[in-house]
Parts: C-alpha cells; structure tokens; sequence
C-alpha cells in the first residue's frame, strides 16, 4: 500500500475525532490518532513508543536517531470540542476551498504532524548524527496531563523543543501561564429578618472580591511585560454562585476566577498570598473561606532572547521572536533540558471557531522551516550546530 499523501494525512487525522473537555460527556480517547500517528513514523523507521496517561488516553514519542541530543517536534493530538451547526461543512471532513483546507484540528493542530512528516521523508536517507523525536501528547485542550506526565517521568529529551502551535510561522519565545481558581466561603443561613441569625456568605464575597481587585491593581503596578500585547497580569473574576432566595441570609457562596501570571510568578507564592489576604476576611465575618485550583496551573513559559533555537529561528523566518496570551506545553518540554519555541502554520485567529482552516500557502514555508531545522539539530554533527 503506498504511503498516504499529505492531503490524506491530513483527511485521516481531521476524520478520527480526538476532543479532550472537562465534561466528560464530550471528552474523548485520542488513541486512534496516536495509533494513525505511530503507523505511518513506524513505516518511516521511526522507534514509536507509546505513554499511557490515564484511560483512552496516549502519549506517542517517535524517534529517528540517537544520542544525547537533537530535536523535538511537538504537539498535542487532541482538539476542542466543536458545535456542527455553526460549520458551513462537516468539521470531521477535510474540505478544500479559498486556498485554505477546511476542518477540525487542521491549525490546531493535528495539521502539524503531517507538515513534519512531509518535511522529514526527504532526509531519511541520510544518517541522523543526533536523533529527531516527534512528540503527540494527549489533552493538551483541557488539562495537559499528557505533557505533565511526561515532564514529571523526567525522561530528557532532545536539545531544542519546537511546538507547532499556530503562530502564523512566527517564532513565539513567552507566553503567560493559566490559573482557574474558586474560593468557596461557608457561612451559616438565617432568616433576613435579623442578621444575627447567620452569617452571610454573600457580604464576606464582596469583600474577598474587593480583596482579589486590590491584589490585581497591586500585581500589575508590580509585574510588566512589554512584550505582551496585554503587558500587565490579568485576572478575571469569571462566575459566582450563592444564596437561593432574597429571605434567607445566604449561606454559601463560590466564586471562580481566571488569573494569568507573566513569566517570573510564581502560581504557588500567588495562591499563598491570596490565602494570607483572605484570612482576615474569614475571621471578621465568622466564616469558612477555601481557595483551591479548578485544574493545575498552566505554567508561564520563557526561553531566553539569546539562546541558539531563538536565534535560528529567528534567522529562518525572518521574525523577532514574540510573545503571546495563549498558552502552550513549552514550559514542560523545557523542564525535560530542552530550549523551547512555539512556531507553527496556523493562525490562533481561527483556532477554537467554527470552519477551523489552515492556508494552503503557509505548508510550503513550513515544510521547508521544519527540514531546515532538522537538518541543523539532527543533520549536522554536534561540533557543526
């Protein structure tokens, strides 16, 4: 059977549904991707090695080559979940039209994968001197186990890390990390007619809230970036929820909030802080106040201005590397010894959207970006790079 096209590659991976969500009623195993992924490098004579992460739920590290240093190209084989009203065409079928194909996980991205292999059959003939690893990870849409698992199985990997996260082919050396916190306040019920008849969870929130705002105004005259387009930290107060009627003093009232830390903070000194600032409030108001992580913390990720895959990169695209508000894997393939980089095809514009589209004309840049790299880390003897 000859080898699929990068169209079919394509097609295959956009038709094997992959999404990863914190509901579980749409969460689904990526193993058919990874089984995809692991035939077509096996065939390549790449090693396939597969990482079970939780149930239905895969790792893939493919490797060509060996020794201590080389490649990574990465990237995650899960996708958001989709809404098929709003596609103009079948989200699990690729559809080519206006120059770009049309589908669910072709910029982010299941797209990047067959852009390696494109870029790598080429160069097989020739002997890798450092090894080339191409790494699919499981659940990067919801929670990252995969790449946590991988970091915290402390297994090093190549000298340079390349996420292929859409970009627009423009280098990416930071980005800010993703906290999702509740504070959850126990107070006691009453009836309204007297407030000594409870203790209300609903007036100690005002003032956790007020306490939270003052936190943000002090964080971001503290913390700036101008790298980023937002250069302070951010924090969001997304949803709250408590008390069920206007007679009774209210009880119990939760509160969620998104926080989004610059390189260099720390999320566990911030929670602690939070908690310090939050103590007081608990005492006045005779309530119980918990702070607690919806899901782990999505680290704040920076690769140094001067390092050499900065620099590289930076020569081959012919773009100062940036930063964005997005957040990647690269901090955890950093914490394996790489030099990280998030460089990709696609256009962060139309990732989670319906009618998800990667632009015909950006596969040739990529294609020849990835084999250059390749032959720079994996190619060339170490004394060469």
């Amino acid at each position: 059977m000859p080898f699929p096209s990068l169209k079919e590659q394509f097609a295959a991976l956009v038709a094997t549904p992959s999404v990863s969500c914190t509901q579980p009623s749409l969460d689904q195993s990526n193993e058919a991707v990874i089984e995809l992924l692991a035939g077509w490098l096996g065939d390549l004579g790449f090693h396939c090695e597969r990482q079970r992460v939780a149930p239905g739920k895969f790792n893939l590290l493919a490797t060509r080559g060996g020794g201590p240093g080389g490649l990574v190209l990465a990237g995650h084989s899960d996708t958001v979940p989709y809404d098929e009203a709003l596609w103009r065409s079948d989200p699990l079928k690729l559809r080519e039209a206006d120059d770009r194909w049309y589908g669910l996980g072709s910029c982010d991205m299941k797209g990047f994968f067959p852009l390696i292999i494109e870029a790598v059959r080429p160069l097989l003939e020739q002997p890798f001197r450092q090894p080339l690893m191409i790494l699919a990870t499981c659940d990067e849409e919801s929670s990252m186990s995969g790449a946590r698992a991988l970091a915290a199985a402390g297994r090093p990997l190549g000298r340079a890390a390349v996420i292929g996260e859409p970009t627009g082919l423009r280098p990416v050396r930071l980005h800010k990390g993703v906290m999702m916190e509740r504070i959850e306040i126990l107070g006691q019920s009453g009836h309204s007619s007297n407030p000594a008849y409870g203790r209300s969870a609903l007036d100690a929130m005002q003032a956790v809230m007020g306490e939270l705002i003052a936190l943000r105004r002090e964080w971001q005259g503290q913390y700036r970036n101008p790298m980023f387009s937002v250069p302070q930290p951010t924090l969001n107060l997304g949803c709250i929820h408590g008390g069920d009627n206007p007679n009774r003093i209210c009880g119990q009232c939760a509160l969620e909030f998104d926080l989004r830390p610059l390189p260099g903070m720390d999320p566990d000194q911030l929670r602690t802080l939070i908690r310090q600032r939050l103590r007081p409030l608990a005492e006045r108001h005779e309530v119980k106040i918990d702070l607690a992580p919806l899901f782990p913390s999505a680290p704040a990720f920076e690769e140094p201005a001067s390092s050499e895959l900065v620099h590289l990169a930076e020569r081959l695209t012919g773009h100062y590397a940036e930063a964005v508000a997005f957040g990647t894997e690269a901090a955890y393939l950093q914490q394996l010894g790489c030099q990280a980089l998030v460089l990709g095809p696609g256009d962060i514009a139309c990732a989670h959207q319906p009618d998800e589209y990667l632009d015909l004309a950006r596969i040739e840049p990529s294609v020849r970006l990835l084999r250059e790299l390749i032959r720079h880390y994996c190619l060339n003897s170490a004394l060469e790079s």
